[in-house]
């Protein structure tokens, strides 16, 4: 099967295309795209098999791309929604992988695409996913309580409430708490979209602090203000774009 993905996070594109090389090697990766636009036009020009399609994307979402190219190839979104919300998928002829994804879904997602034996869905059955998935997304905004984090061979959760602040990492996010680190797979950008705006501050291109933590912001000469955190001994730098947060302080 020709294949595209489209994804407006480079390192997310890249990781996905690997493991796309590693666990379906017969595929051929034909096009990438990093927007919605993007996206239309390479399903529209090159006629792929398949479409991985974020959701969230610059210009049109993955959604409205589905929208605009059903019937013309077989649709897998890429979502952050949580579990209970992408049941809806379950109910078409569409698949989803949700963010972030184990080499064993993604496995069960290339299966499924194997073994496909039938037209891709024309339009009603897309619009009724994507209704059924723009009703649903009000509920998906609520802020993020748990991380799954990887800790050796184990899996564990963490109480969002007890991270001191998160700092992006290559194809990771960094997540600090007062005692430990871990990695995730959910890049800076989308997980801020997940987190309670009230209580996690972006400080940094690079970096969102939860201000329970705060426990001192000093201002140089510069204009520029640097950040002390309870329970960590590193300080903290806030670039020029953030600099308003803490004027008040």
């Amino acid at each position: 099967m020709n294949i595209i993905i489209a994804d407006d996070e480079p390192l997310l594109r890249l990781h996905l295309k690997e493991k796309l090389v590693l666990l379906w090697p017969q595929a051929t990766l034909i096009a990438e795209a990093s927007d919605g636009v993007q996206a239309t036009k390479a399903i529209t020009d090159l006629c792929p098999d398949v479409a991985f399609l974020d959701i969230r994307m610059p210009g049109l979402d993955g959604l409205e791309v589905a929208r605009i190219t059903a019937g013309r190839c077989h649709i897998v979104f890429v979502t952050a929604y949580e579990q209970h919300a992408v049941q809806a998928f379950e109910q078409h002829a569409v698949d989803y992988l949700l963010k972030p994804y184990s080499d064993a879904r993604l496995e069960q997602t290339i299966a499924r695409l194997k073994a496909i034996n039938s037209p891709p869905a024309e339009n009603a059955a897309i619009h009724a996913v994507i209704a059924q998935l723009s009703h649903l997304q009000p509920s998906i905004a609520a802020p993020l309580r748990w991380l799954r984090v990887a800790s050796g061979q184990e899996t564990r959760l963490v109480n969002v409430e007890d991270v001191v602040y998160f700092e992006a990492d290559e194809k990771y996010t960094s997540v600090y708490t007062t005692t430990a680190e871990y990695l995730i797979r959910t890049p800076l950008k989308e997980l801020e979209t997940q987190l309670n705006a009230e209580t996690f501050w972006r400080v940094h291109r690079s970096v969102i602090v939860n201000a329970a933590f705060i426990e001192s912001a000093t201002r140089t000469l510069d204009g520029r203000y640097h950040v002390g955190l309870r329970g960590r001994s590193n300080i903290l730098t806030v670039s020029r774009a953030y600099a308003a947060l803490f004027k008040q302080m």
